[in-house]
């Protein structure tokens, strides 16, 4: 049986979605408050197998020019079944957001998956700027 992916906010397991985030490297130690804050503020897709959460992804977006992927996640149980595949595809093409200009992501191990749908490395990263706090 295949994967079921949603939008609906009322289906998001968030103690699932906590308890993954809080160990992954570019959400360690996030606290259970600060991913329903998180959670609260963008588009969302579940990722569901028969019933049971075991994927996720956001977007901070505006739909029109820019699209920031972030908390892109499979459990390690079900990775190599192209379901990842199946959750960057689904966001990408989704309805909403055909007119959006630019996106963005960052990651340290992922860059086959993202370049399979033209996702590519900042041609001129001396534009970028970032702050962190």
């Amino acid at each position: 049986m295949g994967i079921t992916i949603s939008t609906d906010n009322s289906k998001l397991n968030i103690d699932f979605i906590h308890q993954f985030l809080t160990k992954a490297y570019w959400a360690k130690g996030r606290t259970k408050e600060e991913v329903k804050n998180s959670i609260e503020h963008c588009l969302n897709f579940g990722v569901y197998l028969n019933g049971e959460q075991i994927g996720f992804a956001r977007l901070l977006k505006d739909y029109t020019v820019f699209a920031y992927l972030m908390d892109v996640f499979i459990i390690e149980n079900y990775r190599g079944n192209g379901y990842s595949k199946q959750l960057i595809k689904t966001i990408v093409e989704h309805s909403e957001l055909q007119k959006v200009h630019r996106w963005m992501l960052a990651t340290k191990d992922a860059h086959g998956l993202y370049k399979q749908f033209g996702f590519e490395e900042l041609p001129d990263p001396n534009l970028m700027m970032t702050k962190w706090t």
